[in-house]
């Protein structure tokens, strides 16, 4: 209660204790608004610089993010250009490299033919099956244009969307990017893209690959080399056993050995051209050698038929008495082929008294053949024979008592027995 006097007033007010709790309120709340407007009018500034220090390092922070960002995408394009360029100059290696093994396989076939001519069996690597990639649109390709017998250059999917190539008969593969897929072609038609998994990989299995070829027709020349060898010298080792006088030697095959060092690519090529060398000069000498031994009259002029009278001394078949026989007699229905056992000339081709239809051939080296009693001719005076080549047919002219072949073989002018040098074919008939 509030009394109030005044004079002989007096007054009094009584407040309740609500409106005093509500006015103490209101005086708090006013202090309070003062102290905090206070408040903030002093410190004001340093909240402000606060809240921009903030907001700065908030900034800072996204930029070093982004350069961040930045820069790790500029070493991803880096490493995906250096990929690429270290996949373009491999996959032009790899081409290049096969040109040169297509044109080696080339130069080699000519001889693998005169080999296989020979007896010498030999197969070149089909270079033109190699599974060589191909480079992108826009690359250099002036070192890879299309060889002969070898796939196309194509499209390459490895740094773009892999997509289907055919590259018609030939099988090639392509290797793509990690996620990416290949083209498989094969007999001119394209199967579904398949992933791989790794490209380098597949550059690394082609790469063994040319180098396995490259390897194997080195290895191919000196098979071939040593194989013409080795049967030159038992050609001429079984021509001097059957008593031919053969003038060649037979090659020493020496034994041989050193430390292994691997090829180099410089080594491979230096190699493959002194193999050839020597290919050509092995293949050459056994070709001297056997046409040295086919010069003399080895082979059978009426193949498989019986001998009916032998060389040397016989009862004559006409008058009865002991006779020398200059050749030996082949039981020969008339018609039967009678075929040169050796390369040579025809000196006389016609009837010669009790010959008959007689031709002789000169085959060198003092050698000469005669053959007797034939029915008919195929060759004249003049003629260069092979050996096997039909000269006529067997027949009962002249002094016979039926048809058969009179074959004689005449050393210097001298007859000899012929089965000295059938025995020799037979010998070396497997040699040749």
């Amino acid at each position: 209660m509030i009394v109030i006097a005044q004079g002989d007033r007096i007054r009094h007010f009584s407040i309740r204790p609500w409106v005093a709790a509500l006015c103490g309120a209101a005086v708090f709340a006013g202090l309070a608004g003062y102290l905090i407007a206070t408040g903030y009018l002093i410190m004001r500034d340093d909240l402000i610089n606060a809240a921009v220090m903030r907001q700065a390092r908030v900034q800072h922070a996204y930029e070093d993010r982004i350069a961040a960002l930045r820069a790790q995408v500029d070493r991803i394009t880096s490493h995906r250009l250096l990929d690429q360029q270290f996949m373009e100059s491999k996959i032009a290696e790899l081409a290049t490299r096969q040109s040169a093994l297509a044109a080696r396989a080339g130069t080699l076939e000519p001889l693998l033919e005169r080999a296989r001519d020979k007896g010498l069996s030999g197969q070149v690597a089909p270079v033109d099956e190699l599974p060589i990639p191909a480079l992108r649109p826009g690359a250099d390709q002036a070192s890879l244009d299309p060889v002969p017998g070898l796939p196309a250059i194509a499209d390459n999917p490895l740094f773009r969307g892999a997509s289907a190539t055919s590259l018609g008969a030939h099988a090639f593969v392509a290797p793509a990017r990690p996620s990416g897929t290949t083209t498989v072609a094969a007999q001119g038609k394209t199967d579904r893209l398949a992933p791989v998994a790794d490209p380098l990989a597949a550059l690394d299995t082609v790469t063994s690959t040319l180098e396995r070829v490259e390897l194997e027709q080195l290895e191919q020349i000196d098979v071939l080399t040593r194989a013409a060898y080795l049967r030159r010298n038992a050609l001429i080792e079984a021509a001097k056993a059957s008593g031919l006088p053969v003038r060649s030697e037979p090659v020493p095959m020496e034994a041989v050995g050193g430390p292994f060092v691997p090829l180099d690519d410089a080594a491979i090529d230096e190699g493959f051209e002194a193999g050839l060398a020597e290919l050509s000069e092995a293949l050459d000498a056994l070709e001297q050698t056997r046409g040295e031994v086919t010069a003399f009259p080895i082979a059978h002029p009426v193949p498989g038929r019986q001998i009916t009278s032998g060389f040397g001394k016989r009862r004559d078949p006409i008058v009865g008495r002991s006779a020398f026989h200059a050749g030996i007699d082949f039981r020969a229905p008339t018609g039967t082929t009678i075929r040169a056992p050796a390369a040579g000339k025809v000196i006389k081709a016609g009837r010669s008294g009790g010959y008959g239809i007689m031709v002789e051939i000169d085959h060198g080296n003092g050698l000469t053949t005669r053959f007797a009693h034939m029915s008919r001719l195929a060759v004249k005076a003049g003629q260069t024979v092979e050996p096997g080549q039909k000269i006529g047919a067997s027949g009962n002219t002249g002094r016979s008592t039926g048809p058969h072949l009179h074959y004689e073989v005449r050393a210097g002018g001298k007859a000899v027995n012929p089965m000295r040098y059938l025995k020799a074919g037979t010998r070396i008939g497997n040699h040749l």
